[in-house]
C-alpha cells in the first residue's frame, strides 16, 4: 500500500521538478536586454558598445508613465467646460522639462468682465533644469502683468519708431476701435505676450553682469582685475539659468473675448483637434497645428538668422540644421553661449564659474557676432472655436481639444497620430487598438499645416495602440514609447540615464479639452485663480 502510494509521488517530483524549475528561471529571475551605448574609449574617443541591462517590470513602469500625471476639470460659469491633464517621464537625471498652468480671474471692475485669463505652459529644458523651474515659477506671472497694463494703462505699452507709431494710428483709426478695450485687439496682445518673453530673456542674461557690477571694488576697476565671485550667494542662482536653456510653448485662453494665444520659442509644439460633422454622418477631427518647430531646418528660421548676421556668415550661421552646428532650437531662453560676446563671457566664467569648477564651454567655433539666438516668441491668434475657415461654425462642432508637448513626444509621434489617439480616447476607446485601423476608426482631416522643423521620420504602421490609461497625457506618453507592444515599452524605458538620451528625450504633454454649452453644470470656484486681471 505505502509502495503503491509512493509511486506517483515519484512521478510527480520528476516531472514537477524542472517545470517548477522553468518557471522560476522564466519568470522570477531577473531578465535583461543588450543594447547599443556610446562610451568614451581608452584613446579618449566616443565608441559603440553593447551593454546589459535589467529588463524592467511592466508594474514599475506603469508606475513611472503614472507617477506625475494630474487631470482636474471645471465648468465655468460661462457654460465652457474645461478638462486639462499633464503628464511627463523624464530621461535626464534630473529631468529638465517643466510645466505650469494657471487660471487668472478677470476682476468685476474689467470693462471686459466676467472671463478667465486661463494660461498652460510646457517647456524643454537643455543643458540643465536651472532655466525651466525658474521660468516655470514666473513666466506666466509676467505674461499677466503685461496684459495687465492693457486694461489698466493702455499707454504703458510704449510705442516706439515710425512703424510702431503709424501701427497705433491704424488700430485708433475706426470708431468703433477706439471704443473697444485694448485686451480685444490681437495685435497689442501678441505685443504684450511677446515684451513679457523679451523682457524675461532680458533678465536672465542681465542678472549675473549686474551681481559683477555691483561687486567690483575700485581697485578692481583701475587693475582690470575680475573679482573671484564663485562663492557669492548669487553666482550660480543667476548663472546656471542664464547658460542653460529653454524652449517655451505657452497656449493662453481669453474666455471673455473668446480668443485664443499660442506663443512658441524653439521646438515644442501645438496641435489642436477640432470635431467636424461630415456627410457621411461619422464625423472626423480636423488636425490644427498652431505653431511653428523653430531650428535650422525651418526655412523661414534659416532667412531670418541669415538676415540677422553678415554676408560672409551666411553659408555657416546655421549648419546641419543647427545654429553654429550646435544648437537645434533657433529661438530659446538663456543659452547665453549664443547671445553673450565673447569678451563677456570670459569675464563671467572667471568671475562666477572657474572657482566652482565649472567654467564655460568656449562659444561655437564659428561664433563672431552674437546674438545667434532670440527669445522672442512667434504668437498666433486664433478664436477659441477654431472654426474651419471655409464656413460659418455648425452648432455640432463644440468639442475641441489642444496638445501642447515638449519635442520627446514629436521625436515619436506624428500630428495625425496625436489627433488620432486623442480623439480615440474622448471616444472611450478600450485595449488594443491595430495602428492600421485607428485611422478607420478615428478619422481625421488635414487643416492647418505648421512647419515640421524636425528631422524626417518614418511612420509605422505594424503594431498596436493601447488604451489603458485614463490620463489622456499619460496615454499618449505611454504609446509614444511603444504603446500595444509591451516589450518594445519595457526596453525602451529600461535604458538607464544618461544613455537613454540618446534613443529618447524627456517628455511633457498636457492636453485641454473644452465644449460649449454647458451652462446647466456651471460652478463658482476660486481655487486655481491665483490672481485678477
Amino acid at each position: 500500500m505505502l509502495r503503491r502510494a509512493w509511486k506517483p509521488v515519484a512521478v510527480t517530483v520528476v516531472i514537477g521538478a524542472p517545470a517548477y524549475y522553468y518557471y522560476k528561471t522564466r519568470y522570477n529571475a531577473p531578465q535583461t536586454f543588450d543594447f547599443p551605448i556610446r562610451i568614451k574609449g581608452p584613446s579618449g574617443k566616443s565608441e559603440m558598445v553593447t551593454r546589459s541591462f535589467p529588463l524592467l517590470p511592466m508594474k514599475e513602469l506603469d508606475a513611472r508613465i503614472q507617477e506625475n500625471a494630474t487631470s482636474e476639470s471645471h465648468v465655468r460659469p460661462d457654460g465652457t467646460s474645461w478638462k486639462y491633464t499633464t503628464a511627463n517621464l523624464a530621461s535626464n537625471s534630473p529631468i529638465e522639462d517643466a510645466h505650469s498652468n494657471q487660471i487668472v480671474g478677470r476682476d468685476v471692475s474689467d470693462p471686459s468682465a466676467p472671463g478667465d485669463y486661463l494660461f498652460f505652459s510646457v517647456m524643454d529644458g537643455h543643458g540643465g533644469y536651472e532655466t525651466s523651474r525658474l521660468l516655470s515659477r514666473v513666466l506666466i506671472q509676467g505674461v499677466a502683468l503685461e496684459l495687465s497694463k492693457l486694461i489698466e494703462d493702455p499707454k504703458a505699452l510704449a510705442q516706439s519708431g515710425l512703424l510702431n507709431r503709424l501701427r497705433s494710428i491704424l488700430w485708433l483709426a475706426p470708431s468703433k476701435a477706439v471704443k473697444a478695450p485694448l485686451d480685444a485687439d490681437p495685435g497689442r496682445v501678441s505685443q504684450a505676450i511677446e515684451n513679457a518673453f523679451v523682457n524675461f530673456d532680458n533678465e536672465l542674461l542681465q542678472a549675473p553682469l549686474r551681481v559683477l557690477a555691483n561687486n567690483i571694488s575700485p581697485e578692481d576697476y583701475k587693475t582690470k582685475t575680475v573679482p573671484d565671485l564663485s562663492q557669492h550667494p548669487l553666482s550660480l542662482t543667476t548663472m546656471l539659468p542664464a547658460i542653460s536653456g529653454i524652449c517655451a510653448l505657452m497656449a493662453i485662453f481669453d474666455t471673455a473675448h473668446h480668443d485664443l494665444y499660442v506663443a512658441c520659442v524653439g521646438d515644442s509644439r501645438a496641435v489642436a483637434g477640432v470635431w467636424q460633422p461630415t456627410s457621411n454622418g461619422q464625423g472626423q477631427w480636423r488636425i490644427e497645428v498652431l505653431s511653428e518647430d523653430q531650428t535650422g531646418r525651418n526655412p523661414s528660421e534659416i532667412a531670418r538668422i541669415q538676415s540677422e548676421h553678415p554676408k560672409d556668415e551666411e553659408d555657416y550661421v546655421i549648419r546641419e540644421g543647427r545654429v553654429l552646428g550646435g544648437l537645434e532650437p533657433s529661438r530659446a531662453f538663456g543659452d547665453a553661449r549664443y547671445k553673450w560676446p565673447r569678451a563677456v563671457q570670459d569675464v563671467l566664467s572667471e568671475a562666477f564659474m572657474v572657482g566652482n569648477g565649472k567654467p564655460l564651454r568656449p562659444p561655437p567655433a564659428l561664433f563672431k557676432s552674437p546674438p545667434y539666438v532670440t527669445a522672442r516668441p512667434v504668437v498666433t491668434h486664433r478664436k477659441m472655436s477654431l472654426s474651419s475657415t471655409s464656413g460659418p461654425e455648425t452648432l455640432e462642432n463644440t468639442k475641441r481639444f489642444l496638445v501642447l508637448a515638449t519635442d520627446g513626444l514629436w521625436d515619436q509621434l506624428s500630428n495625425e497620430e496625436v489627433v488620432g489617439l486623442v480623439g480615440g480616447h474622448l471616444s472611450s476607446l478600450k485595449g488594443k487598438i491595430s495602428k492600421s485601423d485607428l485611422p478607420n476608426l478615428v478619422p481625421t482631416a488635414s487643416g492647418s499645416q505648421g512647419v515640421n522643423g524636425k528631422k524626417e521620420r518614418t511612420i509605422n504602421k505594424e503594431g498596436s495602440w493601447t488604451f489603458t490609461d485614463s490620463n489622456i497625457s499619460a496615454h499618449l506618453i505611454r504609446n509614444a514609447f511603444g504603446g500595444g507592444d509591451e516589450q518594445a515599452l519595457r526596453r525602451m524605458l529600461s535604458i538607464p540615464p544618461p544613455h537613454s538620451r540618446r534613443y529618447r528625450d524627456d517628455v511633457t504633454v498636457t492636453v485641454i479639452c473644452w465644449e460649449d454649452g454647458n451652462e446647466a453644470q456651471a460652478e463658482v470656484f476660486t481655487k486655481k485663480v491665483k490672481s485678477k486681471l
